[in-house]
C-alpha cells in the first residue's frame, strides 16, 4: 500500500511553519486519538499523522524527506520511519491533560530508536566517479554485551515506581487538582532495577565501541551528497531499532578534471601556430585518451563537447558529457630567431581582422 504524502496527511501546504505543523498535528490527535475516537480507523489514522508530524517536526528529517519523499526512511525491506523513539508526551499532555496515558506510544520500557550517526568519508576522484569499497572505523554506542544492553545483572521491579516507569504527583491549584506523570528517578522510566550494576556499562546498558564498516560506494557520487547505511548507526534503547550511518562525501580534486555535476571540464592549452593553424591532439578522458580536431583559426575560451564522456549517472541512467576549452598559451620568452619570424608574421597584415577595425576608427 502506497503512503500519502506526509504534508496531505497533515492538511498544510510544504512551504507551512513549525506552528503551523504542530497546530495541524494536534486537531488531528485530538480528533483520532484512540482513548477519544470510537471510529473503526481512528487508530491507523492517529498513527499515520503521528508518522507525519515525526518527521516533518524536525528539520534534519523534513529536509531529507522533501528530497527524497518516503525513500529517504525507507529500510529494513520497507519498514519506513521508525518512530519509536519520538518523544509524543508534551504535546499529548498539552491537549490530554498531566494525566494522559502514553500507553499507546509504548509506556513503560518504551523502545526507543538509536540515534542516526553522520561520518564524513573523503573520496579520490575517481573513487567518486567510478565507485569503490571503502573500510572506515567508526565510533558509536552500541548494546553492551555483558548485560546485553540491561544496564545490570539480578533484575527486579523498580519499588519506587512499582514497574510503571513513572511517578504521579497530584498539585493543588486555585484552579483545581492536577495530575502530573514524571519519568521515575529511580529507573530512568525503564520499571526495573538491578541487584547488581555492570561493571563494563556502569549501567547504562550501552557503551562506546570502535567498528571497522565496509561499504560500497555507488559511482557518481559528489561533495555533499549522503549515503544512508541502515541500522549501522547508535545501538537503541530497551530493544529499539538502531539508528542509522549516514555518510558525507568529500571529493579530492583532480589535478587536470573539473566537475560540473555530471559533466566534465578540461582546459587544453594551445600553442599560438596550433591555434592559428589548426591540429589534432590526444584528449585524456575518465575513459581513456580520444582524438580532438582543433579547427585553424580557434580562439582562446572556445569549447568542445565530447558526448557521453563525461560521467555516469546512476540514477537516470544518463552520462554527462566532456567539454573541452581551449587555452592558447602566449611564450613568455623567445628566441632570436622566433622573434625574427614574429616580425615577419606582423607584417603581413595580421590585424585586419574586423574586431581590430573597430578600435582603429576610434584612434584616426
Amino acid at each position: 500500500m502506497n503512503k500519502r504524502d506526509y504534508y496531505e496527511v497533515l492538511g498544510v501546504d510544504k512551504s507551512a511553519s513549525e506552528d503551523e505543523i504542530k497546530s495541524a498535528f494536534r486537531k488531528l490527535a485530538k480528533k483520532y486519538h484512540p482513548d477519544v475516537c470510537k471510529e473503526p480507523d481512528a487508530a491507523e489514522k492517529f498513527k499515520e499523522a503521528q508518522e507525519a508530524y515525526a518527521v516533518l517536526s524536525d528539520k534534519d528529517k523534513r529536509a531529507r524527506y522533501d528530497q527524497y519523499g518516503h525513500q529517504a526512511f525507507d529500510s529494513n525491506g520497507g519498514a519506513g520511519y521508525d518512530f519509536s523513539g519520538f518523544d509524543f508526551s508534551d504535546i499529548m499532555s498539552d491537549l490530554f491533560g498531566g494525566g494522559f496515558s502514553n500507553s499507546f506510544f509504548g509506556g513503560r520500557n518504551r523502545q526507543t530508536r538509536g540515534s542516526d550517526t553522520l561520518k564524513r568519508v573523503n573520496l579520490t576522484f575517481n573513487e567518486a566517479v567510478f565507485g569503490c569499497n571503502k573500510s572506515f572505523n567508526i565510533d558509536v554506542m552500541d548494546n553492551c554485551s555483558a548485560c546485553d544492553g540491561k544496564g545490570g545483572h539480578g533484575e527486579t521491579t523498580c519499588s519506587k515506581c512499582h514497574g510503571t516507569g513513572t511517578i504521579n504527583t497530584e498539585q493543588r491549584t486555585l484552579f483545581g487538582t492536577f495530575l502530573t506523570k514524571t519519568t521515575c528517578d529511580a529507573c530512568g522510566g525503564k520499571g526495573k532495577t538491578y541487584k547488581e550494576t555492570c561493571s563494563e556499562c556502569k549501567g547504562k546498558g550501552r557503551i562506546k565501541k570502535n567498528k571497522t564498516i565496509e561499504v560500497k560506494i555507488p559511482a557518481g557520487v559528489d561533495t555533499g551528497n549522503q549515503l544512508r547505511v541502515a541500522g549501522m548507526g547508535e545501538a537503541g534503547i530497551n530493544g529499539g531499532s538502531n539508528g542509522d550511518l549516514y555518510l558525507e562525501f568529500y571529493v579530492e580534486e583532480h589535478e587536470i578534471f573539473k566537475r560540473e555535476e555530471f559533466d566534465i571540464i578540461l582546459e587544453l592549452p594551445l600553442t599560438i601556430t596550433e591555434a592559428i593553424l589548426g591540429c589534432k591532439k590526444d584528449i585524456p578522458t575518465i575513459n581513456g585518451v580520444v582524438k580532438l580536431t582543433i579547427p585553424a583559426g580557434t580562439q582562446n575560451g572556445e569549447k568542445f563537447r565530447l558526448k557521453g564522456k563525461g560521467i555516469e549517472n546512476l540514477h537516470s541512467y544518463k552520462t554527462g558529457d566532456m567539454y573541452v576549452i581551449t587555452k592558447v598559451i602566449v611564450p613568455e620568452k623567445l628566441s632570436r630567431d622566433q622573434k625574427k619570424l614574429i616580425d615577419e608574421l606582423n607584417k603581413t597584415e595580421l590585424n585586419n581582422n574586423s574586431e581590430f577595425k573597430k578600435i582603429d576608427k576610434y584612434i584616426k
